[in-house]
């Protein structure tokens, strides 16, 4: 069953709404400017950094004795990951020799789920209707259903047991004879099922307390279930309850890596370049220093247009909200406020599109001169441009034949 919810926004609150937005608007496109700018100074720190890397890695083929002479320099290699360090889970009797022991918690809960439908009405006002519809489905936390818009199903939600996420992480990785910092483990991924294996004294425990908060439950019914790398905690696996719980183990086993690093001593840091920039890489198996390098190149391209996108959307969505209230002024007669409004997004989309390849030119001419003035010159070509159409426009429609009068 759908729970329908319908409320009414006059023309007077989304005006005051509006104006309050010009403020949010204001803010998003300073945010956005400031991003689109600090991007492409980090796009360059980095492609700089990296090519510092490339032009000082010295490639070495064996880690397995600490060389002395290698100290200070930056190497690329190839070794296999291991460690003698045995991670434990107490709470569920998980013990592995592993890189990383990761225990991951789900909750079987309702979810509400709303789905909004909005009508213009005649006069500048705003009818808005949500439906809320409700499923079970399993949650990396517990719900609050007690602000559920349903009574029906306001708290609903329960759990069995409240469990914590963990990861645990070894102490001695070693990579040769050298000793990965923590920042280096964590880079290490491929994780596979780790074990559960409960003792008799640790079901019987879990099984006692899950009891007392389900006394309808035979007591000689058990509400915890283990199959291979997961704890059930409920009635049954194969039927959910709300409030069942699911913990599942997964492990980072020792293998081959790879790293571009700085060896300091015994371990490895951080490569610090010329410009200040930090630059080291792990990846898994083996991997030539030249493909690591073009990896991180590629990474870097992908941030760099990402974030690009993002300061963009938020130039174009700052503007929109800064000149809403322009096409809520005509939103009396909802087809002439459609009109504006589309009128005003497609200028916002054109002057933000047109301010944000501004400001990255001008980033670049901080940064890589002859690519600035290459795009600033076409971002003022553009604004150029659609200054002479909307000069055009004007003129056509003040030269244009009067209608007869009758």
């Amino acid at each position: 069953m759908a729970y329908t919810e319908t409320t009414s926004t006059s023309y007077g609150q989304r005006l005051a709404g509006s104006a309050k937005g010009m403020i949010g608007g204001l803010l998003m496109f300073i945010i956005g400017t400031c991003l689109l700018w600090w991007n492409e100074g980090r796009t360059v720190r980095t492609a700089k950094a990296i090519g510092d890397a490339a032009s000082h890695v010295e490639s070495v083929a064996d880690v397995s004795k600490i060389d002395a002479s290698l100290n200070g320099k930056l190497i690329h290699a190839s070794a296999f990951a291991d460690t003698k360090d045995t991670l434990t889970d107490d709470m569920f009797g998980v013990r592995e020799v592993a890189i990383r022991l990761d225990r991951k918690v789900e909750y079987y809960q309702w979810v509400e789920n709303a789905q909004t439908k909005e009508r213009e009405k005649i006069g500048g006002g705003k009818e808005t209707t949500t439906t809320y519809t409700y499923e079970k489905k399993w949650v990396d936390k517990p719900v609050n259903s007690a602000d559920f818009k349903d009574p029906q199903y306001q708290s609903t939600n329960k759990v069995l047991s409240e469990v914590e996420e963990r990861e645990e992480l070894a102490q001695n990785v070693t990579f040769g004879a050298y000793t990965l910092p923590e920042s280096f483990v964590r880079s290490i991924s491929g994780s596979e099922p780790a074990e559960v294996r409960m003792t008799e004294e640790q079901h019987f425990t879990w099984n006692e307390q899950l009891h007392v908060l389900m006394p309808q439950v035979d007591e000689k019914s058990s509400l915890v279930h283990t199959n291979a790398n997961t704890v059930y905690l409920g009635v049954s696996p194969n039927s959910p309850q709300i409030g069942d719980v699911r913990v599942t183990f997964t492990k980072v086993v020792p293998a081959d890596i790879s790293l571009i690093a700085q060896v300091d001593g015994s371990t490895f840091k951080a490569y610090k370049a010329k410009n200040g920039q930090s630059f080291s890489r792990v990846q898994m198996g083996k991997v030539s220093a030249d493909e690591m390098l073009e990896h991180a190149k590629s990474e870097n391209n992908t941030w760099t247009w990402v974030l690009r996108v993002l300061g963009i959307m938020l130039v174009v969505g700052g503007l929109k909200a800064m000149f809403g209230l322009l096409p809520m002024l005509f939103k009396v007669l909802p087809f002439l406020g459609s009109i504006v409004g589309a009128g005003v997004g497609l200028v916002c989309w054109v002057f933000g599109v047109a301010w944000s390849f501004i400001i990255i030119a001008i980033a670049w001419l901080v940064f890589r001169p002859i690519i600035g003035i290459s795009l600033l010159a076409v971002s003022i070509a553009g604004i150029v441009f659609l200054k002479k159409q909307a000069a055009k426009r004007k003129a056509a429609q003040a030269n244009a034949p009067a209608a007869p009068q009758a």
